[in-house]
């Protein structure tokens, strides 16, 4: 009896970090090449190549009856891949769905999953053949095009990459997450592909910009807008990452007596509908989305969901823009075209880069597919030659057969006969033998003559080979050119900025009002727009009186800027109305009663000049004054002592500022010469010796200086000529003109 062998001999001493890392290197390639990323030929990863392999060799064919997906899972896992049979039948269930592969590769009978996010049916129930797709991409397996290797037992052969010339990669698109990497490439329109490649197989030097000429963006089988600007699209294609904002597709329809409801028609790529109506239902009863009223689902094969408003008031580009912003709506399908190159190696590519290597390999299958044809029809001539002997010598080569015992040396020994040609011929049927044979296998013959001829040309010159890939692609657009139901665009390319934030206002009746804020901080607001002269005779509390009144509406945001340079927001629909004194404002925003009120007005879009009591200014943005909260926002830094004096509209037609001092000095500077600014002290506007400044404006140098004469009489004087008051920012400036209100108020 032997004794066994010990098994601790084999153990191997080695340090556990490297032993691990070694390992999980090893795993780590085999995910990121033999099972995550696609090729960068075919845009197949593994699992879906050896499917359509099999149901090749099954013969599921289109013009074929379905087979039990059981049966095609089975053939998959027990010849070609063993993994487990549900991650095999998930993939098959994708290549079948039509909402998700925009060129289907399996044709699928029976529950396949639906674009709600519903799973399909197990795979006894299914049934599925291959689409005219799948017949493309696999086109040429048997013409020696690509190299086969054995399966994982050594009992079968399958392809290492699929041959044909349909552009899988961008034209389906991929996803997949290895070790250390990922891909996510989305699907684009096979007719724009088609004509890149074209374009790069005239020009191969063609700029990646120009390739964009012709391939415009994704193309989703779900449909959808997406709203990136051209720049995007094309710094994303040329580096091969990126992300393209995608948003839903509806239309506004109108339910009579002024009500609408907007209806979704196509929802992003890759959302589920069910889980998207539960988003949406969701902001509803949080009451994140007090415009939107109710969400109803009416899709039935087509996709419609039907968003109904609160009002009929509510603007329909905001309620989109609101849902846009806050649910599924709107997506980034990311690019990340992490492929696997030719020699298996994985690479971020460009677009440029992606079509190339897909070209290369395409001309090397027509070289391959040209060899192997060209050996075929050698073997044939070399048979056919055979027969024209046996024809030509036709009773010497009977009485042969008739009377040797083994007549297929003495043959090829007469007639200088390969193996190949004497086994023909003693193969040959009697029915072979009539006279019209031998003229038939003469025309073949000159057929193949020339057909070897042209082969052969063409593989001597690839200019031939060019225009020949040219019209193969041609051929390929026609099935799959934008006129056909299959290549026509769905998804639009229309460039929008980012979607706006629900506001408030959407909600609000637009009606006017008339603000007006009193000496002491008491507010009001009195219906539709009462004339401003009358504030002066209205009732306030003893020793108070109007300070601020102008005209606004119910949607307006109203700004109070107090004089320690902090800028509150109150709403136009939420002023106390206007019967009794108002309210105070300490009521509504955290302001301190101990500082005064620089200005009151509505909100609105613009520029607003901004001036401290030390002459100290800047411009600034009228949104940039807007607070979110009642505690306000500060906007001018205060040197110690200085109050904010000045805040003014700026107009579009204004290019100067002018400013004047406690000492009645005017200046006058280019409007250029003041910067913008979201927060800060500003620059020097006026130099005081003593004193500080009075008042500040923007105006249009042309137009020249108007003040009312005062005295009720309603007359106004202008200094048309300003150059004597002209300088740079900063100046001291010179005394105003003669009849310059003693107030050294602009008006």
């Amino acid at each position: 009896m032997t004794d066994l062998a010990d098994p601790f001999d084999a153990i191997a001493d080695a340090p556990f970090d490297s032993a691990l890392s070694e390992r999980y290197l090893v795993y780590a390639l085999s995910t990121i090449t033999a099972r995550s990323l696609p090729d960068l030929r075919d845009g197949l990863k593994p699992v879906h190549r050896r499917l359509l392999w099999a149901m090749r060799l099954l013969r599921l064919d289109p013009a074929a009856g379905y087979k039990k997906c059981a049966r095609v899972v089975g053939d998959v896992i027990g010849k070609y891949h063993p993994h487990g049979d549900q991650s095999v039948y998930d993939a098959m269930v994708r290549l079948a769905q039509t909402f998700a592969l925009r060129y289907p590769l399996v044709d699928g009978q029976g529950n396949f999953g639906n674009i709600d996010g519903d799973n399909a049916a197990a795979y006894r129930y299914t049934e599925a053949r291959l689409t005219q797709v799948a017949i493309d991409l696999m086109a040429g397996l048997d013409e020696g095009t690509v190299d086969f290797r054995p399966t994982y037992n050594g009992e079968e052969e399958e392809p290492e990459i699929m041959p044909g010339l349909f552009p899988n990669l961008l034209a389906n698109g991929a996803s997949g997450i290895a070790v250390g990497m990922a891909t996510s490439i989305p699907p684009h329109n096979a007719a724009e592909l088609i004509d890149a490649a074209m374009l790069l197989i005239d020009q191969p030097n063609t700029e990646p910009a120009q390739l964009l000429e012709h391939v415009k963006g994704p193309d989703f089988p779900t449909g959808g807008i997406i709203v990136d600007g051209p720049g995007a699209i094309a710094e994303a294609y040329a580096t091969g990452r990126g992300a393209f904002r995608v948003r839903a597709r509806w239309t506004r329809e109108d339910t009579g007596r002024g009500t609408w409801v907007a209806v979704v028609t196509e929802i992003p790529y890759g959302v589920q509908k069910g889980k998207l109506i539960e988003e949406i239902a969701a902001l509803i009863n949080d009451k994140k989305l007090p415009i939107l009223e109710d969400v109803r689902d009416e899709s039935d094969a087509e996709v419609r969901i039907v968003l109904e408003p609160r009002s009929r008031t509510v603007d329909p580009d905001m309620l989109m823009d609101s849902l846009f912003r806050l649910s599924g709506l709107e997506v980034r399908v990311p690019l990340n075209m992490n492929v696997l190159d030719a020699h298996r190696t994985p690479r971020v590519l460009g677009l440029k880069a992606v079509l190339e290597g897909w070209l290369h390999h395409q001309f090397e299958v027509l070289r391959r597919r040209s060899e192997h044809r060209l050996t075929r029809i050698g073997d044939r001539i070399e048979l056919l030659d055979g027969y024209l002997v046996a024809y030509l010598n036709l009773d010497r080569v009977i009485e042969i057969i008739r009377t040797e015992d083994e007549p297929k040396p003495v043959l090829m020994a007469e007639f200088s006969l390969t193996d190949r040609q004497a086994e023909a011929i003693l193969n040959m049927r009697l029915r072979s033998l009539r006279r019209l044979e031998e003229m038939e296998i003469k025309g073949e013959r000159a057929k193949l003559e020339e057909e070897r001829e042209s082969l052969t040309a063409l593989l001597a010159s690839p200019a031939r080979q060019r225009t020949r890939m040219k019209r193969d692609l041609a051929a390929l657009r026609d099935r799959y050119g934008p006129e056909t139901a299959l290549g026509k665009r769905r998804t639009t390319i229309e460039e929008a900025g980012p979607a706006r934030e629900y506001a408030r206002e959407a909600m609000i009746d637009k009606e006017p009002i008339t603000v007006v804020l009193s000496q002491r901080g008491w507010i009001r607001a009195l219906k539709g727009h009462a004339d401003l002269a009358s504030a002066e005779t209205m009732k306030f509390k003893e020793g108070d009186g109007p300070a601020f009144a102008f005209h606004a509406q119910t949607t307006d945001k109203i700004l109070i800027a107090a004089e320690n340079g902090r800028f509150y927001t109150l709403a136009g629909d939420k002023l106390p109305g206007g019967r009794g004194f108002g309210e105070p404002i300490g009521l509504m925003i955290d302001l301190d009663g101990q500082v005064g009120v620089a200005a009151c007005f509505a909100a609105g879009t613009g520029q607003l000049l901004l001036a401290s009591s030390d002459g100290r200014g800047f411009l600034a943005k009228v949104e940039d004054a807007i607070a979110e909260t009642r505690k306000g926002k500060q906007l001018v830094n205060l040197r110690p002592g200085a109050k904010l004096k000045i805040v003014r509209r700026v107009s579009d037609e204004a290019d100067y500022v002018a400013v004047v001092g406690d000492n009645r000095k005017l200046v006058l500077f280019p409007l250029s010469e003041l910067p913008e600014m979201g927060r800060g002290q500003g620059v020097t506007l006026q130099r005081y010796r003593d004193g500080g400044l009075a008042d500040a404006i923007a105006l249009r140098f042309a137009d020249g200086l108007s003040w009312s004469m005062g005295g009720g009489s309603g007359r106004t004087r202008t200094e048309a000529d300003l150059s004597p008051w002209r300088s740079a920012r900063g100046a001291a400036g010179r005394m105003a003109p003669i009849g310059f209100p003693r107030d050294n108020r602009f008006g």
